[in-house]
């Protein structure tokens, strides 16, 4: 592989106006795409398998009328102080306010008042309008939000507090100006680990080339495979991390190589032979793990993670092609290792000056210089673990540990308008009627009666209503409403508590438990829907499927490491390691999202269950993302060992070459996804800091300390592998041992060149 990709960098280097000319051409075409492509509504949701799945499908199939899976809005009503709803002036606005809403679109399937419906509250003051629409929240169009919007706007003139909840309002998060304060630090450490604002630049503007044509893809295709926002809001967040740090490596190793004397054609392609032989490792354990959200089987979910993988190969194809073709434009412009730009403080007037010191500098000193220079702070922090690898990984594995605790108290759910900001006014109206009706109100449970087996099937609603009203945490429950044909009742049932409290989830059980006894006495089939319904099944199966899916990926990656390092040890290694900096994360978005510790901080203003695909999908994301860090940390270890090293020496030439680079990629991926803790969505904010949290615990805990101490405590036997699994295996040549020179293999060969002593 190191040759063949050796041989594609010289040529992108090259033939550069031609590889140039290609991805131009690609980003024009998907941005053309996007522009002339049909609007797109977000992405249809559906749980396939589950009971509340089953009683949509039923519904829209026996009662198409009823629109059950369709759009909602709750417009919430409140009098002035010492006035009530029903007084004639309240009475007559909020009645003409529901006829607007009911002429206001197309799209709108019924709007019941609130006297009708008897929807007021006890005390008179607060009272609230349904309104139902024909299409799903996804597929509601602009024009059908901005006749809600206007409609109570006019309301709000009379005097009356009006505030809509419900998914009607359901718009595209906005991320606000962090996200572009995380592109700029990503910019700053790159400046400050180049040295040089060429080389800076370049990861940034091939990133955002690839996320450019990533996005623009998903958006062209959007209506065509049903693609919602959320995926795009992935990809750009995904292939923007890994965007930046793929051609922050193929970079560093560039001017790695310049530095040892090479020309830049030769440099080129022998950095994308080595460097860009991780890459292709390392982007391949992404899009293992993305693509493997498939096996939770949600249609939502597996489009996102395919998305994103195909913004993953996309920013590995530029690393290894458009970066050499634009170092070759760069030139001279991109200097060699420890070299910095005239911009940064070198230049000639400073190169000037340290030659004729090393002129004037005794021999000697110019080897303690020389030695001085490779002690870099990943070189001495790599010697102190060598020293005490025991002490190290102890206090690492015991301070992950202690950031993991709260995963025990971990509790999921799906987020609801009480998660949304105080200032929105979905989140008024959820306090609105939670103050004025009672919690339960804001996630009513629809029970659905199929009725076809049943010999009576009035008698048989009726006694449906009668043994769910005498459940616990029921509030009340609506007569039951059946279909012309008389084959399927709809049953509202309103909990007690909140739509996200554990009560309300054991009152879906209960319901569906009593469902096995209803149809034994009756005939009946009861199944439970509607949205509360839907977030528990999502949970539920999420759930399920997190041990297949940790068992696939890690599975899969696990046998690509082991062809890769050649060892057992070293995979086996960076899989656990995953798996402590994956719970550590976890709690710690369980102590800010969950408890509330620091939540005022980024920006928590209601506590709640975590989002019930987070630990799925951090466990996806975060373990592609960690095996990068292990596949270009550990490589460097393995070119060492395999090129005449011993084991603790090794690790300390990893370090030398890979810490800093390592470092700053980390710090990039952190600061990209921390600039999604702004957004207003709760469950983007949720994503961002998850992600950022996992990448720290995993680059600078795990990789930087925990890794270096066991592979010192296990020596040669890291390196260890079976003679028959030797030779089964591809020989992939990741550490580049075919593009050394015949010198440089005899140089290896002699066990005191170019070696420095360690303790070990």
């Amino acid at each position: 592989m190191a040759t063949f990709l050796y041989k594609l960098g010289r040529l992108a280097f090259r033939r550069r106006h031609f590889v140039a000319l290609i991805w131009v051409a690609l980003l024009t075409l998907a941005g053309v795409g996007a522009a002339s492509a049909p609007t797109a509504a977000s992405s249809s949701f559906s749980i396939p398998g589950t009971e509340a799945q089953k009683a949509f499908d039923l519904l829209e199939e026996r009662v198409p009328e009823a629109s059950a899976d369709g759009a909602s809005a709750k417009v919430v009503f409140k009098a002035p102080d010492g006035e009530k709803v029903s007084d004639p002036d309240n009475k007559a606005q909020i009645q003409k306010t529901v006829a607007a809403l009911k002429s206001g679109s197309d799209e709108v399937a019924r709007a019941d008042s609130p006297f009708q419906a008897k929807t007021v509250s006890k005390d008179g003051s607060t009272a609230y309008a349904s309104v139902s629409y024909k299409v799903t929240s996804m597929e509601l169009t602009e024009e059908s939000r901005d006749a809600l919007e206007k409609t109570t706007d006019q309301a709000r003139e009379s005097g009356l507090t009006v505030e809509v909840g419900g998914d009607a309002l359901q718009a595209m998060p906005e991320t606000g100006a962090t996200e572009v304060i995380g592109i700029a630090v990503a910019a700053v450490v790159l400046v400050i680990t180049f040295g040089s604002l060429i080389a800076a630049g370049l990861p940034l503007l091939t990133a955002l080339i690839g996320v450019g044509i990533g996005v623009s893809s998903i958006t062209a295709l959007a209506s065509a495979l049903d693609l919602g926002t959320t995926t795009s809001t992935l990809a750009m967040m995904i292939g923007l991390a890994v965007g930046i740090d793929y051609a922050l490596f193929i970079v560093s190793r560039y001017r790695g190589e310049l530095a040892d004397g090479r020309d830049r054609e030769d440099a080129a392609g022998r950095a994308v032979g080595t460097a860009g032989s991780a890459v292709v490792f390392a982007g391949l354990t992404v899009v293992i793990a993305l693509v493997g959200l498939a096996v939770v089987n949600i249609p939502m979910l597996t489009k996102m993670g395919f998305a994103a993988a195909g913004t993953v190969v996309i920013a590995v194809l530029i690393a290894l092609t458009l970066i050499p073709a634009l170092l070759g434009y760069a030139g001279k412009k991109v200097k060699p290792m420890g070299e910095k730009s005239k911009v940064l403080g070198g230049g000639k007037k400073k190169a000037s000056a340290a030659e004729g010191a090393a002129e004037g500098a005794a021999e000697g000193a110019s080897e303690k210089a020389a030695a001085e220079k490779k002690d870099n702070l990943g070189t001495r922090w790599a010697r102190f673990v060598v020293r005490r690898p025991l002490t190290v990984l102890l206090i690492g594995v015991i301070g992950l540990g202690a950031a993991a605790l709260p995963v025990s108290s971990l509790e999921l759910g799906l987020p609801d308008d009480g998660a949304q900001p105080t200032s929105t006014t979905q989140r008024k109206a959820y306090d609105l009627v939670s103050d004025g009706f009672g919690p339960g109100f804001n996630g009513p449970l629809m029970t659905v009666a199929d009725l076809k087996g049943s010999d009576d099937p009035k008698a048989a609603a009726g006694e449906i209503t009668k043994t769910i009203s005498g459940l616990d945490d029921v509030l009340s429950v609506a007569p039951p409403m059946i279909n012309k044909a008389g084959d399927t009742a709809i049953i509202s049932v309103v909990p007690s508590s909140k739509p996200s409290g554990i009560e309300t989830e054991n009152l879906v059980h209960a319901i569906r438990d009593a469902g096995a006894d209803i149809k034994s006495d009756t005939g009946a089939s009861v199944m439970v829907t509607g949205s509360t319904a839907m977030n528990i099944d999502v949970s539920q199966k999420l759930n399920d499927a997190l041990l297949p899916y940790l068992a696939l990926v890690v599975g899969l990656a696990f046998l690509l490491l082991i062809v890769v390092f050649r060892s057992i040890l070293v995979p086996l290694k960076a899989a656990l390691g995953f798996l402590l900096s994956v719970l550590a994360a976890l709690g710690a978005v369980v102590a800010v999202f969950q408890w509330g510790w620091l939540g005022s901080l980024f920006g928590v203003e209601q506590t709640g269950p975590i989002m019930s695909m987070m630990p799925i999908f951090m466990v996806g994301v975060v373990f592609g993302l960690a095996m990068d860090y292990e596949v270009f940390l550990v490589t460097r270890m393995r070119e060492a060992y395999v090129h005449g090293e011993r084991p603790g020496q090794a690790i300390v030439t990893g370090f030398r070459h890979g810490a800093r680079v390592v470092s700053a990629a980390a710090v990039i991926m952190m600061a990209v996804f921390a600039g999604f803790i702004g957004s207003s969505e709760q469950m983007v904010k949720m994503i961002g800091f998850g992600l950022a949290i996992a990448v720290f615990f995993d680059a600078f805990i795990v990789r930087m300390a925990l890794v270096p101490a066991v592979l010192a405590l296990l020596g040669k036997k890291a390196w260890w592998l079976p003679k028959w699994l030797d030779r089964a295996l591809p020989n992939v040549d990741v550490e580049g041992d075919g593009l050394r020179t015949d010198a440089e293999k005899d140089a290896a060969q002699d066990p005191d060149a170019d070696r420095e002593p360690v303790r070990v």
